[in-house]
This record gives C-alpha cells, sequence and structure tokens, in this order.
C-alpha cells in the first residue's frame, strides 16, 4: 500500500514538473511574438474598439497599471511592439525587473516602479506627461482598483479603460475595496464589483461597453453609442453565462453559492470571507 500511495506521489509531482517545464518553454517564446499576450480575448477586444471609436488616432499612448512582468496577460504589450508610447507600473520587485528587461528593447516605452494609490496616480501621470486624453487606460492592481480609477478619471479621458473586476460577486451587489495603505491581498478580498460601475459611468460619463471574464471594458459615452451595456447583461454575457467559467476560474467554486442568492442573502453570504 505505501508503496502504491509513494508511485501516485510521484506521478503527481512529475505531472507537476511537465506542466511547470511547458509553461516554461511558453513564456521563453513571446518575446518572438507580436499578439496573443493576454490572458483571454483582451488583446483583439482592444483591437476591435480601439478601431472603431478612435479611428483616427494618432500619437497613440498607453497606461498600464498593474503591468507585471510586461509579457504575461499583458494587456499592453502588443501594443508597444506596434510602436504605442507607454508607461507602465510595477510594484513587485521580481516582476519589475522582468518588465524593466524587457522594456530596454523599447524604447517607447517606460518603465517605473512604485505602489500606485489613490493619492498619488495623478502627480504620477503628470510626472510623465500623460496627456488628458490619452488613448488606453489597463489597470490591475488587486486591491482598491476603484479608487484609482475614479481619481484618473476625474482629470483624464481615456479612450478606452480596461480594468479587471473582481468576478465572483454579481450585480446588484456593490463591493470594493477601499483605499488602504496596509491592504494586504487575500482569497477573493479585491478590487470591486461589476455592479459599482453604475456610479463611476454616471459620474465621470462613461459607458460598459463588454466584459471578458473579469475584465470590463469602459468608453466615454458619447463614444460607446449603443455599445452601453447594464452591469447586469454585460455579467451574464461576459462570465455568467460563459460555459467554460468554472474552469477558468475553479478558485471561485467556494463563491459560487452567490449566483443563486439574493442581494442581502449575498451580503451576508460574502460577510463570511470578510
Amino acid at each position: 500500500m505505501k508503496a502504491e500511495y509513494r508511485s501516485d506521489v510521484i506521478a503527481q509531482r512529475l505531472k507537476r514538473l511537465f506542466r511547470h517545464l511547458r509553461y516554461q518553454v511558453h513564456r521563453g517564446s513571446l518575446p518572438l511574438r507580436n499578439h496573443g499576450f493576454s490572458s483571454f480575448n483582451e488583446e483583439q477586444l482592444l483591437e476591435r474598439y480601439l478601431r472603431e471609436l478612435l479611428p483616427n488616432l494618432s500619437n497613440p499612448t498607453l497606461v498600464d497599471i498593474g503591468a507585471g512582468d510586461g509579457r504575461t496577460g499583458s494587456n499592453s504589450l502588443a501594443f508597444l511592439k506596434k510602436g504605442w508610447n507607454g508607461l507602465s507600473v510595477e510594484y513587485d520587485d521580481r516582476k519589475f525587473s522582468k518588465l524593466r528587461t524587457l522594456y530596454r528593447r523599447m524604447p517607447n516605452a517606460i518603465a517605473r516602479q512604485g505602489r500606485v494609490t489613490p493619492a498619488n496616480v495623478l502627480e504620477l501621470l503628470a510626472e510623465h506627461q500623460i496627456a488628458k486624453e490619452f488613448s488606453l487606460l489597463s489597470l490591475d492592481i488587486d486591491s482598491y482598483d476603484y479608487q484609482v480609477l475614479d481619481r484618473i478619471l476625474s482629470e483624464h479621458r481615456p479612450g478606452v479603460v480596461i480594468s479587471e473586476i473582481n468576478e465572483k460577486i454579481p450585480p446588484p451587489i456593490k463591493f470594493m475595496v477601499n483605499y488602504d495603505p496596509e491592504f494586504v491581498l487575500r482569497e477573493h478580498f479585491f478590487g470591486y464589483s461589476i455592479a459599482c460601475l453604475d456610479d463611476l459611468c454616471a459620474k465621470h460619463q462613461y459607458a460598459l461597453i463588454d466584459l471578458e471574464y473579469n475584465n470590463v471594458f469602459l468608453a466615454p459615452a458619447e463614444l460607446a453609442g449603443e455599445r452601453a451595456l447594464t452591469p447586469e447583461a454585460a455579467y451574464r454575457k461576459g462570465y455568467l453565462e460563459r460555459p467554460d467559467r468554472k474552469e477558468k476560474f475553479h478558485r471561485n467554486e467556494n463563491m459560487e453559492a452567490l449566483q443563486s442568492l439574493s442581494p442581502t442573502e449575498g451580503v451576508k453570504f460574502i460577510q463570511q470571507f470578510f
């Protein structure tokens, strides 16, 4: 029995090692490509909306806050490879080291290390002379994203915004992480729910135009036109009714009950975690 157990353990370890090696080989090939870096279909959707909403785009500029290593799951690398100007910010030392190394090949791209907060984000954009109306904003800092986005839109008007949400919390429940300089990421406690975008979009005259699993797409209301969606419609189309969502987001299994609870019951359920 012990021998069988050891064989199973060894087999599992070898399987994990093989997956890890295969992933590293895949990552090693990424710098040779010019597209296909985003986690799901975000890059293609960005290309579509930029083409449709900003057809006469000149001097394209992007800001990527929470850029990671610059290529794994990146929503911005494909555009930088096309010659876009870009400012990418990452806090983590290890990821930033890889980001900086990658950007040495692209003189049009600036890598900046630091923790972005609602208090410093406008100063950061001003320091790097980011125009009030720049082309693309990508935001993914796994914390008080809502407050940072709210602050950016108070003075800037990017043509397209892509921002990670906390996809496991369905509308109409409004959930967000408030700004805390001592914030520590923990299970399920990050970002904001899609329902919060009702208030944000109304405040800044933006519209929700799409959801791709856990990334929302926003555009100025005057550009969005008939593309504008309610949080409920976007959530159903972009996450809830996707046939592979449970596979892609298997870590959300212990939050799946939220999909069948009333909003009041849902809030009580969420409070168990926080």
